[in-house]
């Protein structure tokens, strides 16, 4: 499965808004189990890890994008603490109060998870509960054409 952008984050990009300004102190929440079928449908799976600024109640942001890539804020911590265990499947990156249920006005990207080739790659996709979770580097591009 490829990177999806909802409805939602797909209009604000077509209208006034960018990516980074849609996503912009939001946070990616990994979940157990196989992907919704769209990032508009509900969540599945476990809540496994929710990713912040240094697990804190802040959001994550970027820096200035460059050459079709938006990187994370290289002086930012990308990290969760597990909240429970499980395998890892896929993740989403939501903005502030999107609470997972269907919809096509939530900026959301949502995408795979894995060990390698896959949208978010972790060193381990076997999560364990209490344990820290980190992202060190991450480059959302848009594709060419």
């Amino acid at each position: 499965m490829a990177l999806q952008a909802s409805t939602g984050l797909r209009t604000a990009m077509l209208g006034n808004s960018g990516l980074s300004e849609q996503l912009n102190l939001g946070f990616i929440k990994i979940y157990s189990g196989a992907p919704p079928a769209t990032a508009d449908a509900a969540v599945t799976g476990t809540l496994l890890c929710t990713i912040s600024n240094n697990a804190t109640a802040t959001g994550l942001t970027f820096d200035a994008a460059a050459s079709g890539t938006l990187p994370k804020k290289a002086s930012e911590v990308w990290k969760g603490v597990n909240a429970a265990s499980g395998t890892a499947g896929y993740f989403r990156f939501v903005a502030v109060g999107d609470t997972g249920a269907l919809s096509t006005t939530q900026a959301r990207l949502q995408g795979t998870v894995a060990t390698a080739a896959a949208d978010l790659n972790l060193s381990s996709v076997n999560l364990t509960s209490g344990a820290d979770q980190t992202i060190d580097a991450a480059n959302f591009t848009l594709p060419t054409y």
